[in-house]
């Protein structure tokens, strides 16, 4: 057989071996030639959808061309052949192609991809091509890894997690920044590089943004989940200022130096400057030391003139620190002959007449002249003084001697014919408006009628201190320019008179004063604008805030909200043994829908560390009628409330004016009042009233007794203290003691003042005070020290320490309020919150899962001190988030994160340091570890 036949068979045998059985062509050129030489071979591809893809091959010589697909002979009518001759050369070029569906693809199941091959013949033989393989392209939804937003410092490496969905073939990654490309290569700072990873080595201010991930190939783009990285500058104290002059002129006093948190300032939620602002130190001013005569020398011999010298110098002390020079004359002469003396040929009499008598005669008579004015003056004074007593019926025995307790009163039988006096048997007068027969105190601002009791003092056994009158009074200062003495209910004892007497204007002078200069306020209020990054509200310095939480309001909407406090007469009226234990909060407004509970945190007056009241959460409807939400000990879905010590923090869906109340269970309820007294000048140069209040232990109603004595000119004058108020029906005694006799003298029945309970204990929020007039006994006098005792019949006591000076210039200033939530009153974003959003979604997506060793949000809720009614965390969508939503409410003005930090380390987070999540961010790695372990 020739070589020609042999080939041919050959072929034939190959071809015909398939499963195909298909024939050679019937005729091959029997012209000699080369072995076929491949201009273009097959290339991978991949099939897109449904669409079918076209493989194609060229060779010369080559007198046909065949697709051979997994092993197998492509059918030769699926080929397409094209045939051409190069000029060149001369040889024979010939190009096939076949289609490839997608269903082969699919149909095909083997080890290895689907894969096709050309095979040319020649006359010398066969040549094969490269395998193509043939895939069916696609790309996955989800990505495998999400970057995840990151809080660094400023210089810190950032570094951002990505792998994209999986795909055929393999997708792209391009990262863009607030939905920009970014460009590598054009920032050195920033590598894409590293296994789809985008790592920037120093962050930059520049570089917080919302970072997002791209994958894409032949069939689709991917994006992922948007990571937020915020780069935050840490502030820094500034160098500190020069010491300021001392604050007083002449004796102890300080200095100050400041800075300030601005080098640089904290900037995207950074922590603030840690340490002292300002900085105090004592210094001592020397004071101005007037000058003094010393005594007179003995005079000097008789001169020639017939006069004699004698002079005194200004050492007794001499004048120092800018102090005045003596006053007078230095040197004093006068004749020493009595007139005998002749000079030029004259009696020195005739020239220069003088007195007969000498200088002692002149102070002998001067000395019994102002013996007898002074007596007569002090007849004159007693005279007056005991015929005015004896209009009221009073014999007064000095109270000075008395250094604490409370004076014994004994009344005796009125005299005949004074009105003023009470007597049982009189019949009242009704053409008299007001009577009065105990001590004064008023409620303020809208309580200003006067209070009676018929038993005034608690006797003391071992003081006998005899005072035969009730005349006691002593008048407050009033806040407004309308002043109404209307009656209130149950503010007085039962079976007391309720009619008062009219006080002559005179004695109200010392007291009242600027009465139609002050301003009636109704309500503070405050104002701010949040969208879906939520925020906090803060009433500054009332205590009173609002934390809408991240989410709450749906993204591209922003609502303003108000937060006020009623500070007018309480529209929630006491039923029974109820009573008022916070001010009443509105927020708005009242239309607005939020999708996740928000935090109201109000402040209260109660003792609750032990269990004597029974509290509850109101809220006004929109006829003005009051409803009870829930007792703050159910179990409720609907809200939340948790109890601290001195504020009530309230989840809410709702927004509207709420209040929180309670009903004492035992006698042992306390209610807390803030005693604080304040002193200023009266009318009188010589007067000085100290005022004295008993308010709710509650910021804002202490800040209203502060707004009312700064119009009225009023002073701190020692810091303000807690008084634990029981509800026994006690009464409560408020006296001045340790007067110094000498420099000061208070008004005659006004030492001691008591208070009924009732007023007390159902002041309704409204400051209650009572007011005592102290007089000095020469302009000179600066200085006043004195205690004020505020006790409870058969309860706490307190003592508050005056030590003050009555001008103003060498007064010192007792600070109000802490200055550390007045500054921003609305705060939005992050910045608002103590918690790194991004820490938040790791501490939820780590704890909302159910724990086979229960160590999940409910766990988390009771190392956070919350231990009941967590039926209500169970019906949120994340209960973490909202137990970090309290978090955040009850911890608004902690320096750090330490009772989070704690809980979560007791839970399982042992490896890792967690001193201050807002600077150290909690490592993923930790979270992923903890879970894998169970822990």
């Amino acid at each position: 057989m020739c070589y020609q036949c042999r080939l041919c068979s050959d072929v034939f045998f190959d071809f015909t071996g398939t499963d195909n059985g298909e024939a050679l062509p019937e005729s091959i050129p029997s012209a000699p030639g080369t072995l076929p030489h491949f201009i273009e071979e097959p290339d991978d591809a991949y099939i897109i959808k449904s669409n079918p893809i076209a493989l194609r091959c060229k060779a010369r010589p080559a007198m046909q061309i065949f697709f051979k697909c997994n092993g197998e002979w492509v059918h030769q009518n699926e080929h397409v052949s094209e045939e051409s001759l190069d000029e060149s050369s001369g040889l024979k070029v010939r190009e096939v192609f076949i289609n490839v569906t997608r269903q082969q693809v699919e149909d095909f199941h083997g080890p290895e991809d689907y894969w096709c091959q050309c095979v040319a013949w020649s006359h010398l033989g066969t040549s094969k091509s490269r395998k193509a393989s043939v895939r069916i392209a696609y790309l996955r939804k989800n990505f495998e890894q999400d970057p995840q937003g990151r809080e660094v410092p400023i210089e810190g490496m950032i570094v951002l997690h990505c792998r994209p969905p999986e795909g055929v073939p393999a997708a792209e990654v391009e990262w863009l920044k607030n939905e920009e490309p970014i460009d590598s290569e054009q920032d050195e700072n920033i590598d894409t590089r590293a296994d789809h990873n985008l790592i920037i080595r120093q962050a930059r201010l520049s570089d917080s943004g919302n970072y997002t991930c791209m994958a894409a190939n032949i069939v689709a783009k991917r994006r992922s989940l948007s990571a937020t990285v915020v780069v935050y500058v840490n502030g820094g104290w500034s160098s500190w200022t020069e010491w300021s002059a001392c604050n007083v002129r002449c004796g102890r006093g300080w200095q100050k130096r400041s800075r300030t948190c601005t080098n640089p300032a904290p900037l995207n939620g950074g922590a603030f400057c840690e340490g002292m602002s300002v900085q105090k130190i004592t210094c001592t001013s020397l004071c101005p030391v007037d000058g003094s005569w010393e005594v007179w020398s003995e005079w000097s011999v008789c001169s020639p003139e017939c006069e004699h010298l004698r002079i005194r110098e200004c050492t007794a002390p001499p004048p120092r620190n800018g102090g005045k020079f003596c006053e007078g004359l230095s040197q004093e002469s006068e004749n020493c002959t009595d007139g005998l003396c002749i000079l030029d040929k004259k009696p020195l009499h005739e020239i220069k007449p003088q007195s007969i008598e000498n200088a002692s005669d002149i102070a002998l008579y001067s000395g019994l002249g102002a013996a007898v004015v002074a007596v007569a003056v002090l007849v004159i004074g007693v005279t007056l003084y005991r015929r005015s007593q004896s209009d009221y019926g009073v014999d007064v025995i000095d109270s000075s001697a008395l250094t604490g307790g409370f004076q014994t009163f004994n009344f005796k039988t009125v005299r005949q014919g004074n009105s003023l006096l009470l007597n049982s048997a009189m019949q009242p007068d009704l053409t008299v408006s007001r009577t009065y027969s105990g001590p004064i105190c008023l409620q303020d601002p809208l309580d200003k009628e006067l209070m009676t009791e018929s038993s005034l003092f608690n006797p003391l056994s071992d003081i006998k201190v005899k005072v035969q009158s009730s005349f006691m009074v002593s008048l407050g200062v009033s806040e407004r320019a309308e002043y109404h003495g209307k009656n209130h209910s149950r503010t007085f004892p039962h079976g007391n008179n309720h009619s008062f007497s009219t006080m002559h204007p005179r004695n109200k002078t010392p007291y009242i004063q600027n009465l139609s200069s002050l301003p009636t306020r109704t309500e503070l209020r405050t104002t701010g604008v949040f969208g879906h990054l939520g925020g906090r509200l803060v009433m500054p310095n009332t205590g009173v805030s609002l934390l809408i939480p991240h989410g709450a309001i749906p993204e591209e909407n922003s609502w303003e909200i108000y937060m006020s406090i009623n500070q007018g007469e309480p529209s929630l009226q006491s039923d029974g043994s109820e009573v008022l234990l916070s001010p009443e909060v509105t927020c708005g407004p009242p239309d607005m829908i939020v999708t996740t509970p928000f935090a109201l945190t109000i402040p209260h007056c109660a003792d609750v560390s032990s269990e004597h009241w029974n509290i509850h959460l109101k809220k006004r409807t929109q006829q003005g009628k009051w409803e009870e939400v829930m007792s703050v000990e159910d179990e409720s879905t609907s809200c939340y409330c948790l109890l601290d010590p001195f504020a009530c923090h309230v989840l809410l869906d709702s927004f509207g004016t709420y209040a929180l109340t309670g009903e004492p269970i035992t006698d042992c309820a306390v209610k807390q009042l803030k005693v604080a007294v304040f002193g200023c000048m009266s009318c009188n140069s010589l007067d000085y009233n100290l005022r004295v209040y008993c308010v709710d232990n509650t910021p804002c109603a202490f800040q209203e007794v502060v707004s009312d004595e700064r119009h009225q000119g009023g002073q701190l004058l020692e810091e303000p203290k807690l008084l634990h108020f029981k509800g026994n029906t006690f009464s409560l005694q408020i006296s001045v003691l340790d007067i110094p006799p000498f420099l000061w003298r208070i008004k005659p029945f006004t030492a001691c003042q008591e208070v009924p309970f009732s007023r007390v204990w159902c002041s309704n929020r409204q400051p209650l005070h009572c007011a005592f007039s102290l007089e000095r006994y020469t302009p000179t006098t600066t200085q006043l020290s004195c205690k004020i005792c505020i006790r409870q019949l058969k309860g706490h006591e307190q003592i508050l320490q005056v030590q003050t000076s009555i001008l103003e210039s060498e007064r010192e200033t007792i600070t109000f309020f802490a200055q550390e939530d007045s500054s921003f009153p609305a705060q939005t974003g992050p910045k608002a919150f103590k918690i790194p959003y991004s820490i938040r979604q790791r501490i939820c997506a780590t704890f909302d899962t159910p724990n086979a060793k229960g160590k999940d949000w409910q766990m988390l809720a009771q190392k956070n001190s919350i231990n009941r009614n967590l039926s209500y965390f169970a019906t949120q969508s994340s209960p973490s988030a909202v137990i970090l939503n309290l978090w955040e409410a009850r911890h608004q003005h902690d320096g750090d994160l330490d009772s989070l930090a704690c809980a979560l380390e007791e839970i399982g987070r042992t490896h890792t340091k967690l001193s201050n999540i807002s600077e150290s961010q909690l490592d993923e790695a930790d979270f992923n570890y903890s879970r894998q372990n169970g822990l």
